[in-house]
């Protein structure tokens, strides 16, 4: 196998047209390439500066998990630091968790902060939504996002080898009017459910809001989570 490490996005997208597919760390290919035989070429992005990028509003997907820090919000740090173990965290990526994992551990914290996606095709770079690259498994290059009030994250525990645990994560963003809107994510099973409501510090009106979303028929034991977490990050809402 034929490994290229771009320097330059016309450098990746050279490597696309060839045919390389893309890699991460890894960590959820490797057993498969062993078992069916390794690509004549791959590509990592780990040398490519826009793919690196961690900071305020931005995160590029060629970060490792363990490198996610307080430059980040709490909801995709904390997200990012339930990830496998610590030898998972200093290989894994955040594009391969993304788009190339099934449990998507990272997608609920992205989308509480309604972050937007920039990816890479062979002709061009744009901008699009994370539903899009999920649908269309592109190859992402980097999130980028409005810095939410206040964040939450919290994951169940779950068994090795078990069904991938419940995940509720939480974000309250101020509008461009002045209002705020709570966003919350749900991670049960495989299946992803993000809504968004119109929130103040009142818990009670907020969490009947959202009872009466697709949130809101969640069983007893997730909508119990989201209760749960809601009030917590309202009740740090409302001391800032």
């Amino acid at each position: 196998m034929l490994l290229r490490l771009p320097t330059s996005v016309s450098e990746a997208q050279e490597c696309m047209v060839e045919g390389a597919e893309p890699i991460g760390g890894a960590t959820l290919v490797w057993a498969a390439w062993q078992r069916d035989g390794f690509p004549e070429r791959a590509m990592s992005l780990r040398n490519l500066p826009e793919a690196n990028a961690i900071g305020p509003g931005s995160l590029g997907s060629a970060v490792v998990l363990n490198r996610i820090d307080d430059r980040v919000p709490e909801v995709l740090r904390r997200a990012a630091g339930s990830v496998g173990t610590g030898a998972v965290r200093r290989t894994a990526t955040v594009g391969g968790n993304l788009v190339g994992s099934t449990l998507r551990c990272l997608l609920p914290a992205a989308l509480v902060l309604d972050a937007g996606a920039t990816v890479l095709e062979p002709d061009r770079v744009y901008e699009t939504d994370l539903a899009e690259v999920n649908a269309k498994r592109h190859l992402l290059l980097s999130l980028h996002w409005r810095e939410p009030r206040v964040s939450g994250y919290h994951k169940v525990s779950g068994d090795a080898g078990g069904p991938p645990p419940l995940v509720v994560a939480t974000a309250v963003h101020a509008d461009d009017d002045g209002r705020h809107r709570l966003r919350v994510a749900v991670r049960d099973g495989y299946d992803v459910l993000c809504e968004s409501v119109e929130c103040g510090t009142d818990s009670a009106r907020v969490l009947h809001a959202l009872d009466r979303t697709d949130i809101g028929a969640l069983h007893s034991t997730a909508s119990e989570l989201v209760r749960e977490q809601v009030t917590a990050v309202l009740a740090r809402f409302s001391d800032r």
